[in-house]
């Protein structure tokens, strides 16, 4: 954690990056991370053989508020869906398939990260 950072953004990079270890393990390749516009943000932007996958990672250090996958409803999918659109504009890029995934983690002190992919959520 950077000095005077917030911890809450502190997990969630954190468990961004676990997310891209995650998937380039798996063969995808990520294309970019991070990616903002006035619509919003989009974690990570990745290929998966033809399919663009836009990737929402969730990151919590308790189930207090629920599993971290939950806090994707279908309105961020929706929002994640108009933002795959803007990202293939503004990058002028194709996609046969956009597909919205989901990565969740657990990271409990003391305990090993649980990691949680949805694929296809949206």
């Amino acid at each position: 954690m950077n000095a005077g950072e917030d911890p809450r953004r502190a997990v969630g990079r954190w468990g961004e990056g676990l997310a891209v270890d995650y998937l380039t393990r798996r063969g995808m390749s990520v294309v970019d991370r991070n990616w903002r516009c006035d619509q919003g943000e989009i974690d990570i932007v990745a290929r998966d053989g033809d399919a663009l996958v836009v990737c929402e990672v969730k990151t919590r250090t308790s189930l207090r508020f629920g599993d971290p996958v939950e806090a994707v409803t279908w309105r961020k999918q929706l929002r994640l869906r108009r933002l795959a659109g803007a990202w293939l504009h503004s990058h002028d890029e194709r996609a046969e398939v956009v597909r919205i995934d989901v990565i969740g983690i657990l990271r409990r002190p003391g305990c090993r990260p649980q990691l949680r992919h949805l694929v296809g959520v949206g």
